[in-house]
């Protein structure tokens, strides 16, 4: 576990697995490329993002800010600029799910080749 900023988050090796939930909706959008390519040298050979999607970019007011939360499609970002990841599977989570409700949320799960 690391307790500081992505943005200062340097990888020491590669997980099985590397999953990010809910943070890149709040990372500035300057600052994704950074992050995406940190996900990307964590990857061994899974990448989760689960975020909130939309088809283009958008800015949505979150607690009295104009811009502390986006909506885009970072999977399709992150695979644009590491073609080497490879979409394997992609849903939804609906917030009314009897059994899991989470918060209307779309995950993506690449692989890479």
């Amino acid at each position: 576990m690391h307790n500081s900023s992505i943005l200062d988050f340097v990888p020491s090796r590669q997980w099985d697995l590397t999953l990010i939930k809910g943070v890149l909706i709040h990372i500035n959008p300057e600052a994704l490329p950074q992050v995406y390519d940190k996900l990307f040298a964590a990857c061994g050979s899974y990448l989760m993002v689960t975020e909130y999607y939309n088809p283009v970019p958008v800015a949505i007011p979150y607690r009295g800010h104009t811009d502390r939360l986006f909506k885009r499609d970072f999977a399709g970002e992150v695979m644009d600029r590491h073609p080497q990841l490879q979409l394997v599977d992609y849903g939804f989570v609906y917030h009314r799910d009897p059994n899991f409700p989470q918060d209307d949320i779309t995950f993506f799960l690449m692989k890479k080749q």
